[in-house]
């Protein structure tokens, strides 16, 4: 009987393995590889190497015969790009999966040569990573240190042990840091893998899967059957190393106190998308941080115990807008808080610090969110890896103020979040329960490593399992020097806040165009939450036409602005305006909008000190009870 072996293959969309045997032609694998991915006999070739070297041609020569054995990785392009040299393989020369073929002395040397220089980036699929990965990857990212003048015993121009640059990832420089540092970037992470003497040559993140591979003919499908070239490994959970973000960064107070202003009002927990961009993170060798310039609160039912998101009708819109702003969904932040005296804004703390940060419901949905938000990566065969969403919690203090907590799941979380392998305890918030295999679906085992009393290292089934395991602290900071994106100094009602009698629309907006009128045009319209109704309001909506405006927001362009203040869809939005605020009593006073301002005793206003809108004729907020100036 042959014996069965197993071949890899991998493709620009990702790798499969190819069961095989020894005594099987290369015609035959190569028609198992065409059904397996898909392609017609022709519209692919096979290769033994990444630089599309050692083509494998259909022929009736065994794979012993041609030195290819279990394990081997073989490099699967489509059509249209073949090998540069076009040498096919050459079955009388020893090679193995990571060599070339020796057709001769020279050709194998300048092969080898040609593989060694070949960069990262053919070897993976083609993707388009983010800005800052970019950027990133092409820093030196060493830490260069001074001459010691005790220790060093060079001139200044020599390096010795004491002074040489260290590595991004080096865990003495991480831990000596104030504060230290656990988790080392994602970028340090890359360097590492990739810094050995084959300089990551066979580097490939794979993305845990938890599922049973699908196509294996040897057994009926499960519950009845299952082996193990099906079944997925079992899973020990570890403390992740790194971390795709290091840092959180609000740019200003305004965003998160804006958003604190729901609970202050109502007790009730809130929830809220932090849109903004990555840049990078210096204080960390090769680190990224997310700048938050806005916060969109969609639609959502909260209670001082729970919250429940609602399907989103504008949230495509959000994205759109955002994406022309230069900005994109960077992570999402909710409230935990409990008031024991809203009057001086002392809150109690509500979670453990003894026992859980975050719990595993949390833990679960901040997986969910993370798997929405993959990271591209040109080192994974599936294109991406991980995620930079980050989870940031408001929740009260040890000294009763309101503290930001930044975290992210690790990426074994994620993974048993998108397979449906993990569940919250009831009783428990902090602990998770890993599913039991059924006759729907098989789950594969899950443990986690812990000290007993002893010291020694007891391995536990997860279940139940310590949230601690998933979960990766991010510090959360606020500048020295705030930093505004949207530089209103007005505030216009935040979308979905109709409970407090917040409502975006054009009686609002005139209340809000009349607190502007001296203001610069820019300036005035520079507010998220007002380009987002501007977009999407029922009475006129600017989908197609606003384009302009929001260049100008993005460059800071006064010129832009104008230019867009002069359309036909600003005159209509001013009549509106007008007409729901209510016609000025006397003659029409025009500010900076270049129309009818209204008057203040007609129309509603929004209290400067807590944005609580007001009815018309009151000089004295009914929240706060302060002037109205």
């Amino acid at each position: 009987m042959a014996e069965n072996i197993i071949i890899r293959v991998q493709s620009p969309e990702g790798m499969k393995k190819i069961p095989s045997t020894k005594r099987e032609t290369a015609a035959t694998f190569l028609k198992k590889v065409a059904k397996e991915f898909g392609f017609s006999s022709n519209g692919f070739s096979v290769y033994l190497n990444r630089n599309k070297t050692g083509e494998i041609v259909s022929q009736n020569k065994t794979l012993s015969l041609l030195k290819i054995k279990h394990g081997d990785m073989l490099f699967l392009f489509p059509s249209g790009a073949p090998g540069p040299s076009g040498e096919v393989m050459d079955v009388t020369g020893p090679h193995t999966s990571s060599s070339l073929p020796s057709t001769s002395s020279a050709s194998a040397s300048s092969s080898s040569s040609s593989s060694s220089q070949m960069p990262r980036s053919l070897s993976a699929p083609q993707i388009t990573e983010d800005d800052i990965d970019q950027y990133l990857a092409k820093q030196d990212g060493k830490i260069y240190r001074n001459r010691d003048p005790q220790l060093c015993r060079h001139g200044p121009m020599g390096k010795c042990v004491h002074c040489v640059p260290l590595e991004p990832f080096d865990e003495d420089y991480l831990n000596h840091l104030d504060p230290p540092v656990k988790h080392m970037s994602f970028h340090a992470y890359i360097r590492k893998l990739t810094g050995g003497a084959d300089k990551g040559k066979f580097v490939a993140l794979e993305n845990i899967s938890c599922k049973i591979k699908s196509g294996c003919e040897g057994h009926p499908p499960w519950p009845e059957g299952i082996c193990t070239k099906c079944q997925p490994s079992a899973i020990t959970l570890n403390r992740q190393k790194y971390r795709h973000v290091d840092n959180i960064m609000f740019e200003n107070h305004t965003i998160a106190d804006r958003f604190l202003d729901f609970w202050r009002k109502t007790g009730n927990q809130r929830m809220g998308f932090l849109y903004g961009r990555y840049t990078e993170h210096k204080d960390i060798p090769l680190g990224i941080r997310a700048e938050v310039a806005a916060i969109y609160e969609p639609p959502q039912i909260g209670t001082q115990n729970s919250l429940e998101l609602v399907d989103d009708p504008k949230a495509a819109a959000v994205e759109e807008i955002a994406a022309k702003l230069g900005l994109r969904k960077v992570g999402w932040i909710f409230t935990d808080l409990l008031s024991e005296d809203t009057r001086i804004g002392t809150v109690r703390y509500t979670r453990n610090k003894d026992s859980y940060f975050l719990s595993a419901e949390e833990c679960i949905t901040a997986g969910d969110f993370q798997n929405r938000q993959p990271n591209p990566c040109r080192l994974s065969p599936d294109g991406h890896f991980g995620s930079k969403f980050v989870t940031v919690v408001a929740t009260g203090g040890p000294d009763n103020q309101v503290h930001f907590e930044g975290y992210q799941v690790s990426n074994q979380c994620m993974a048993l979040v998108r397979d449906e392998c993990l569940l919250p305890c009831r009783d428990a918030p902090e602990l998770g329960y890993a599913k039991e295999s059924s006759t729907e679906q098989y789950v594969p085992d899950v443990f986690y490593k812990d000290k007993d009393k002893f010291g020694n290292d007891i391995t536990y089934l997860a279940r139940p399992l310590p949230v601690e395991y998933l979960i990766i602290d991010i510090t959360t900071t606020f500048p020295k020097d705030p930093v505004y994106t949207f530089t209103s100094t007005h505030r216009f009602p935040i979308e979905n806040r109709d409970v407090l009698g917040e409502t975006q629309d054009f009686h609002s907006l005139a209340s809000y165009l009349s607190q502007s009128s001296s203001s610069v045009f820019l300036d005035v319209v520079s507010d998220f939450h007002l380009l987002l109704f501007l977009v999407t309001n029922e009475v006129m909506p600017l989908k197609d036409s606003i384009g302009l405006l929001l260049d100008a927001v993005k460059t800071s362009n006064e010129e832009l602005a104008q230019t867009w203040k002069k359309s036909e869809q600003w005159a209509t939005i001013e009549q509106l305006c007008g007409t729901e605020g209510g016609q000025p009593s006397g003659p029409h006073e025009y500010g900076a909008m270049g129309g009818p301002s209204v008057p203040a005793s007609s129309a509603m206003w929004s209290c400067l000190h807590c944005t609580f809108m007001n009815q018309p004729g009151t000089e004295h907020c009914e929240m706060c009870s302060l002037p109205r100036s």
